[in-house]
């Protein structure tokens, strides 16, 4: 038997967080089945209770959720909105803990000063009250457990882990799944050795967990037995890649459109990129097709870089490499950087030169102004010509800020 360290986690998890945003500025939403649509305005991201009671699923297309739910609404996302609510959650979390992760949008773990039941409800009340975001409360003795317990409970609900019959009931029976870091093909590997629930997790033998999962898979045994391995992060930790991209709406083999979001998606890097003060040794273009297996391409720079120009045109050379219009159609992509460096302690190019300083400092000068005229006048005010052909985008405040803009927390 597992000893229950005492050093207590929780974990706070906004229930249909994009729904309960919505209905906070528009109160007549409550208690109707709401929708939240995705950049393009056709896919369901997410959904409130009443509308997942219908049977629509997260990710289907708006017209296959309209004759299964014919009295919902659906609103486009509207991720500003979504920060500034995540921001006065994360707040509130702050009042009460002195360590505290901004896990992603709607979740935060934080180190449990008062594990009492009452003290994760007082919690969630006042969120309520201040935020006016309902939300489910796990506290528990490591990260995974606390985030099994807060998503049993919802909606709304609060639970404890405090004891070794606890923590055993929480893992009977739930599917292994239902642990943040096992995914499809991780499942499978586990399900071949018969491994199909959590407890049969926490009861394997932890050598062969790491064998079949790795130190990742070993952290999670550990985490599953009560003792923690994974601590609250209060500084999200340094990145090891910045990527840009996704859906580009409906699959296209138009030569144009597609480079107009590639030329996009390097705007949108070289703005994450300035704002943690990194750069780039390489570059991978990634593009994922309606009817063919995904292609990417890789371009070592010589040298760090977080110039537009350069990156442009690595991506744009890559662009024929990995794609011909005629054998495929292209529906989602990703611009990816790496091999980060520190922008004060990039790594040169050997054959950077004063020639080369003066074309970086040109361009340098180029992209300030750029970044001045659109603070002032808007973010894609001035862009370039090549994604003229994406009016529709543009034309659309939904695609002025997306979830990889709400800069700090862990993860999407």
């Amino acid at each position: 038997m597992y000893i229950i360290i005492a050093s207590m986690i929780g974990h706070v998890d906004a229930d249909c967080f994009y729904v309960s945003a919505e209905r906070v500025r528009y109160p007549h939403l409550k208690g109707m089945p709401v929708g939240v649509l995705g950049n393009h305005g056709a896919c369901v991201i997410a959904k409130s209770y009443e509308m997942k009671q219908a049977g629509v699923p997260t990710g289907g297309a708006i017209w296959e959720a309209v004759p299964v739910c014919p009295d919902a609404v659906f609103v486009k996302r509207d991720f500003r909105w979504y920060e500034i609510l995540s921001r006065k959650m994360l707040a509130e979390v702050q009042r009460v803990s002195p360590q505290v992760e901004f896990y992603s949008i709607d979740e935060s773990f934080f180190r449990a000063v008062d594990v009492r039941l009452s003290a994760a409800e007082r919690l969630q009340r006042a969120m309520l009250d201040r935020v006016g975001v309902p939300v489910s409360i796990g506290i528990a003795p490591t990260k995974t457990l606390a985030k099994l317990i807060s998503d049993s409970s919802k909606p709304f609900g609060c639970g404890v882990i405090d004891d070794e019959a606890a923590r055993l009931e929480i893992l009977r029976d739930r599917p292994v799944t239902d642990i943040t870091g096992i995914a499809k093909r991780s499942a499978r590997r586990l399900s071949e050795q018969g491994i199909t629930t959590c407890e049969q997790f926490a009861n394997a033998d932890r050598a062969k967990i790491r064998w079949l999962l790795t130190k990742r898979g070993e952290d999670l045994w550990w985490e599953l037995n009560g003792h923690s391995v994974l601590p609250v992060q209060t500084k999200r930790p340094e990145h090891k890649f910045i990527s840009r991209g996704g859906s580009i709406g409906r699959a296209s083999n138009d030569v144009a459109r597609v480079r107009g979001f590639v030329v996009r998606n390097v705007e949108r890097l070289v703005e994450a990129l300035n704002h943690y003060q990194l750069c780039c040794d390489q570059l991978i273009l990634s593009l994922l097709f309606r009817d063919a297996p995904e292609r990417s391409g890789r371009r070592s720079l010589l040298g760090s870089t977080a110039d537009f120009e350069r990156l442009v045109c690595a991506a744009l050379e890559m662009m024929p490499e990995v794609w011909s219009p005629r054998h495929a159609s292209v529906h989602y992509m990703h611009v990816i950087a790496g091999s980060l460096w520190a922008a004060g302690n990039r790594q040169m190019g050997l054959f950077d030169d004063d020639l080369y300083q003066s074309n970086h400092d040109r361009f340098d000068a180029i992209a300030s102004v750029k970044s001045q005229i659109n603070s002032r006048v808007g973010r894609f005010a001035l862009r370039m010509g090549s994604t003229l052909p994406l009016k529709d985008v543009y034309a659309d405040p939904a695609n002025e800020y997306d979830i990889c803009d709400v800069h700090g927390k862990m993860c999407f």
